[in-house]
């Protein structure tokens, strides 16, 4: 694996190196002693499956609160997707900007999404699926989101946008009042 870290502190992109002969491939895209030799918090409690039908589809921008922030590996399986963090921890340098990666069953690439960031992702193909490890339960009463289309970060999706959940769409503008996360808090 080769773990190249993002302008955004604490957000990781990791390229794995496949095996291959004529029965196809195998690759490593986990492995706790690496990403801890760089920092990597890898205390994985859950892996998540998604699985969006529709190219342009859009999942986003979601986060957990402090105590139960996490860390997310995302990696794409089927398909391609445009994936996304925006570091929203309070007192950050790059508070508020943004980073996409084209994650693909093709390119085996993972993103690494540090505690105190929002994710999400846009598929550019049809029946794009993507796993994911989070080191923290989901907690419902510590979840929050921000809009994938906030004037105030500017994410520039690939394609249009042709769906979007009611509940990601409604997310309040950065405008109306959003402050961040303290990492302090626990």
């Amino acid at each position: 694996m080769n773990v190249t870290p993002l302008a955004l502190e604490g957000a990781y992109i990791v390229d794995t190196k496949a095996q291959g002969d004529h029965r196809g491939h195998f690759a490593r895209f986990f492995c706790a002693k690496e990403f801890g030799e760089v920092g990597i918090k890898t205390s994985i409690v859950q892996a998540n499956h998604s699985l969006t039908t529709m190219k342009g589809a859009l999942r986003g921008m979601h986060f957990q609160r402090p105590p139960m922030s996490e860390v997310k590996m995302v990696r794409c399986v089927r398909g391609a997707v445009f994936d996304v963090v925006v570091d929203i921890r309070v007192g950050s340098p790059t508070y508020l900007q943004w980073h996409g990666e084209v994650l693909s069953a093709e390119n085996m690439r993972l993103m690494v999404v540090p505690e105190g960031f929002a994710h999400g992702f846009q598929a550019l193909e049809p029946m794009s699926e993507v796993m994911y490890l989070v080191t923290q339960y989901y907690g419902p009463k510590h979840e929050g989101g921000l809009r994938y289309d906030d004037p105030a970060i500017g994410i520039e999706w690939p394609l249009a946008v042709k769906d979007v959940s009611q509940k990601d769409a409604t997310h309040p503008l950065i405008t109306e009042g959003f402050v961040g996360i303290d990492m302090e808090v626990s």
